[in-house]
């Protein structure tokens, strides 16, 4: 009989530890940690995608304006030359008016070639697609975030609520974990600046 009370209080003891939480409340906590890292590798996505992208952009608008700026100054400086019969007569301002006219056309060429390259001038579509990237970024980071605070949600009442807080106030001791909370001043849209 003593025998069957112990091994009755056994069973009953086990199927209790069953339902004490102890796996559930270590399967919220590593979920809690997953989820974690996922807002670490969106935020290491935005540190690592943003500097590169800002830089491709920055390239192609400086060699397009470059080159806009190389033809805008050919221009004037062709306009700069009074063209009348008498530059045909002068040696000098018709050296002067033939290099103007050749940085004319070297301006233009290279021009011609940006938009042989990029039929719409791409610092356009470099700053929408900066801009895109950008977007996408933060998304991800919002997405992240969301879905961390949502698994500490469920951490945290899943330590608080009866049975698990027993458990865990007995065996584990784990502490509230903290959802992931605004900086001051998030309020105001961040300005990108180039």
């Amino acid at each position: 009989m003593q025998k069957r009370s112990i091994l009755i209080f056994l069973i009953l003891g086990l199927m209790a530890l069953s339902g004490c939480g102890y796996n559930t409340i270590q399967q919220n906590e590593e979920a809690v940690k997953a989820a974690w890292g996922d807002v670490e590798s969106a935020y290491q996505r935005r540190n690592d995608l943003i500097p590169n992208l800002v830089e491709t952009v920055k390239g192609y608008a400086k060699q397009e304006k470059d080159t806009l700026i190389a033809v805008t100054e050919a221009r004037a400086k062709v306009g700069s030359i009074k063209m009348d019969k008498s530059i045909i007569e002068d040696p000098n301002a018709m050296a002067q008016f033939q290099g103007a006219q050749s940085s004319m056309t070297s301006a233009l060429s290279r021009l011609m070639v940006v938009v042989e390259q990029y039929p719409d001038l791409k610092s356009n579509q470099n700053f929408l697609d900066l801009q895109h990237q950008l977007e996408g970024t933060e998304n991800r980071i919002n997405v992240a975030r969301g879905k961390y605070n949502k698994t500490v949600e469920v951490f945290n009442t899943s330590i608080r609520t009866f049975p698990n807080s027993l458990t865990n106030k007995f065996l584990l001791g784990l502490k509230l974990k903290e959802p992931f909370k605004a900086e001051a001043g998030a309020e105001k849209a961040p300005q990108v600046k180039f």
